[in-house]
């Protein structure tokens, strides 16, 4: 925390979470010297033509933006001509590891704020238009040059029936031309609009930020599942009534009182947080391995290699709880620190010490294909 660091343009981390971290954008040149990306335009296009890829294209003419979600087929991307366009992919670290490796390198914020990592690819004008998004980014450059304008103002008014929230007055305060290896950080809110100056590849590197609302409707999802209230309505002295379509005092205070019985303290908050924000996007799907290993074999896997999440598994912990996919399991001590260093690592070396009831929980993460040996 106290290394001055090339990737925050010499700052340490605590040099940069008290000053920039959701307080103002900082450009770093040559965050990631000699990079140039992970992908070419022909794989990214590939991917975005693959099912279950979250993918978008973006085009403009004269002056209008069209929006048009994946799937999509070759053609879609072969056909755009002279237009100005951009493609889009999210959560590219979930297939590729070079792009699950660049991530590590931003540890220093939570997994649990972790969104993605977007790549987009965009030829000579390229771009989605002025915007702002609700969540932190780093945006950094791959292959060629694109310019960023950036502005901090208040007003966020957007261009009415457009199908992207483009800002309807975008006003210029601060613009660079990002080759690769550059970086640029954002805080929420910050507008900003990022336009191909030549072909060019940026790599979004996303945190989520949860809405309160968000919040506060899931945790209600969480409690249903898991609240006993005992007892039933009941008015053995029921009274006649001069309305009777009018519910009673008496009713409303039974009803009440029945309601007060749902109680949650701050383990259930955290253990909806361990479950809500490992939960996999509804489009993720894991797949178990085609010929698994027996238990005895996976044991000796475990002993002499180690393990390693899939590069869409989402592992988070909290006192004692372990949080896999949205999945919630309580660890024993030792076991509890072995299963923080993998999620931490996203990989663990030979586990020679694990207990019975560890192997069995690694196992059945690795029939459900959330791990794998290395």
């Amino acid at each position: 925390m106290k290394t001055k660091l090339s990737l925050l343009g010499g700052l340490t981390v605590n040099e940069f979470l008290r000053d920039y971290w959701q307080k103002k954008p900082l450009l770093i040149r040559q965050a990631f010297p000699q990079f140039i990306g992970l992908i070419d335009p022909q794989q990214l296009i590939a991917l975005a033509c693959t099912e279950d890829v979250q993918a978008r294209l973006v085009t403009q003419r004269r002056g209008k933006f069209e929006l048009l979600q994946a799937p999509f087929e070759p053609e879609d991307l072969d056909n755009l001509g002279k237009d100005k366009w951009t493609v889009l992919v999210q959560g590219v670290n979930h297939y590729l590891p070079e792009a699950a490796a660049l991530l590590k390198h931003f540890a220093f914020i939570p997994h649990a704020r972790l969104d993605d990592l977007m790549v987009s690819y965009a030829p000579k004008g390229g771009g989605v238009g002025p915007h702002f998004d609700s969540y932190d980014v780093f945006l950094l450059q791959g292959s060629g040059h694109r310019r960023w304008q950036i502005s901090a103002q208040a007003d966020r008014s957007l261009i009415e029936g457009a199908p992207l929230r483009i800002l309807r007055d975008f006003r210029v305060e601060q613009e660079w031309v990002l080759e690769a290896g550059d970086m640029l950080y954002l805080p929420p809110h910050y507008a900003h609009n990022g336009i191909a100056e030549d072909d060019c590849m940026s790599y979004s590197i996303g945190f989520r930020t949860p809405a309160y609302q968000e919040l506060a409707e899931q945790f209600l999802v969480y409690l249903q599942d898991r609240i006993e209230v005992d007892g039933m309505y009941a008015d053995p002295d029921l009274k006649t009534q001069k309305h009777p379509s009018e519910i009673s005092a008496a009713m409303l205070h039974q009803a009440e009182q029945a309601i007060k019985q749902v109680r949650w303290d701050k383990e259930d908050i955290a253990n909806f947080l361990g479950c809500y924000l490992s939960e996999p996007k509804p489009h993720i799907f894991f797949d178990a391995p085609e010929w698994p290993l027996s238990l005895a074999k996976f044991r000796q896997a475990l002993q002499k290699q180690g393990v390693k999440l899939d590069l869409k598994s989402q592992m988070l912990c909290h006192a004692g709880w372990i949080f896999m996919n949205g999945e919630a399991h309580q660890a024993r001590e030792g076991d509890y620190l072995l299963l923080r260093s993998l999620a931490d690592r996203r990989e663990s070396p030979a586990l020679k010490d694990c207990s019975a009831e560890l192997i069995e929980l690694l196992y059945q993460w690795y029939l459900d294909g959330y791990i794998s040996p290395v």
